[in-house]
């Protein structure tokens, strides 16, 4: 959990608006944090992106809505999308209880991977963004 009481699995990387990306099998899979989950409490819809869409690192790619906020999920990498968490549809609360796993939003065929990688967070470095927003 580490010092912030946070969920930031060590396997991912993440950006400053709080996504994560993990590869798996060629496939950027992209989700949004604990840390995020926490700040939005608890997720009532999403709205996901449509396959085949081409999103550039950073840019808009999802919406997550809650009973407090509409928070727009930026995609950690660039790429085409190949896939998208269907069960989100039916069942947005995945990404309150499993924002690293069941709550997954959407699978990317990464672009330009090397790159876009340099420019993310590994857990620990994350970890100590967190606690700068504290301040």
């Amino acid at each position: 959990m580490g010092m912030s009481g946070y969920n930031i699995p060590e396997d991912l990387r993440y950006n400053k608006e709080h996504e994560w990306v993990k590869i798996e099998d060629d496939a950027a899979i992209i989700g949004i944090t604990d840390y995020a989950v926490k700040s939005l409490h608890d997720v009532v819809y999403v709205s996901l992106p449509e396959v085949g869409l081409k999103i550039d690192q950073g840019s808009v790619a999802a919406t997550v809505e809650s009973i407090k906020a509409v928070s727009e999920v930026y995609s950690p990498v660039g790429g085409v999308v190949v896939e998208v968490n269907k069960a989100l549809d039916m069942s947005p609360e995945k990404i309150n209880t499993s924002p690293y796993s069941e709550g997954w939003i959407f699978k990317l065929k990464p672009i330009n991977l090397e790159a876009d990688f340099k420019k993310l967070m590994k857990s620990g470095e994350y970890l100590t963004y967190l606690d700068s927003l504290k301040k």
